[in-house]
C-alpha cells in the first residue's frame, strides 16, 4: 500500500485547523489510505486545545471527485461492507466534533466529496463549482456516503429526489438556490473569503458553538446510524451488480452505459 501521509495535509494558524485534501493528480479522489490519513487528520484538528474552527479544503482544480475508481475492484460482499462503511468515517468525524467545520469548495464536488461538503456546517463555494452524488449513474445507490441522510433534509424531499436519482450536476446558482450551500464567492476572493469567515467563528464562544453544532444535529432526528446502516446495505447490494460493472466500464470508455437491471 503506497504512502499516504501527504494526501491529507494539516496546518494550525490563528486557531483555524486547515484540513487540507493533496491529490491534485487524481482529483482529490478518496483511497482507502486516503480516507484512513483524512480520519487521522480530523482527529488531529478535533482534540487541538489551538483549534477553533476547521476549514475542509482541498489542492488543485477541484475539490473532490468521489471515490478512487482503483478501489472499484470485485470483492465479495464480507469485504465490502467494512470499506462501505469506513468511507462513513471522516463524515462522522466532521459531524462528531464540537468545532464548526467549514467546506471550502472549488471545481467539482461530487460523489464522497459532496458527502464530506454535507456534513460540514458551512459551504463556501467559488463560483463554477458542480456539485452532485452521480452515484446511480454508474449503477450504485444514490444514498452513499450521508447523501441519504442530509440531502432530504438540507434540500427538501423532492430536490433530494431529483438529485438521487438522476444524478445530475447543479451549477453554483442552483446550488445556492435550494439551499444546498451557503454562499457563492467569486474564485478570485474565495480563499480570502472562506479565511476570514473562519476567523470570524474562531473568535466567537467556543463553547456555545459546540452547543449549537450539538443541538442542530440532534434536531435532524435520532436515527442517523439507522439511515447509515441502510446505505450501507444498499451500496454493498448495489457494488455486487452487472450494472454497476457496466456503468463503470461506461464511464472509463467513455459511453452511454447500457444498464440491463442486473
Amino acid at each position: 500500500m503506497s504512502d499516504a501521509s501527504n494526501d491529507v495535509l494539516v496546518d494550525i494558524t490563528d486557531r483555524v485547523g486547515t484540513v487540507t485534501l493533496n491529490r491534485p493528480d487524481k482529483l482529490n479522489t478518496l483511497a482507502i489510505p486516503t480516507v484512513d490519513r483524512l480520519v487521522e487528520a480530523l482527529r488531529e484538528v478535533a482534540a487541538s486545545d489551538d483549534v477553533r474552527v476547521v476549514v475542509l479544503a482541498a489542492n488543485g482544480p477541484m475539490f473532490c471527485a468521489g471515490a478512487d475508481q482503483a478501489e472499484m475492484v470485485d470483492r465479495v460482499p464480507q469485504e465490502w461492507e467494512p470499506i462501505v462503511r469506513h468511507y462513513l468515517d471522516p463524515v462522522r468525524e466532521i459531524v462528531g466534533m464540537d468545532k464548526p467545520v467549514i467546506a471550502s469548495l472549488h471545481g467539482n464536488t461530487v460523489g464522497g466529496g459532496l458527502g464530506l461538503a454535507l456534513a460540514s456546517d458551512f459551504r463556501i463555494a467559488a463560483d463554477g463549482i458542480r456539485l452532485g452524488a452521480p452515484f446511480t449513474r454508474i449503477g450504485l445507490a444514490g444514498c452513499d456516503m450521508s447523501a441519504g441522510w442530509f440531502l432530504p433534509r438540507m434540500v427538501g424531499l423532492t430536490m433530494a429526489q431529483d438529485l438521487m436519482f438522476t444524478g445530475r450536476l447543479v451549477d453554483a446558482a442552483e446550488a445556492l438556490d435550494i439551499g444546498l450551500i451557503h454562499r457563492v464567492v467569486s474564485p478570485e476572493d474565495h480563499s480570502a473569503e472562506v479565511a476570514q469567515f473562519a476567523v470570524q467563528l474562531a473568535a466567537g464562544p467556543p463553547i456555545a458553538h459546540a452547543w449549537t453544532k450539538r443541538a442542530i444535529h440532534r434536531s435532524l432526528g435520532v436515527d442517523m446510524e439507522g439511515e447509515f446502516e441502510f446505505e450501507i446495505f444498499a451500496q454493498v447490494t448495489c457494488i455486487q451488480t452487472e450494472d454497476h460493472r457496466e456503468g463503470v466500464r461506461a464511464f472509463q470508455e467513455k459511453r452511454p452505459a447500457e444498464y440491463r437491471g442486473v
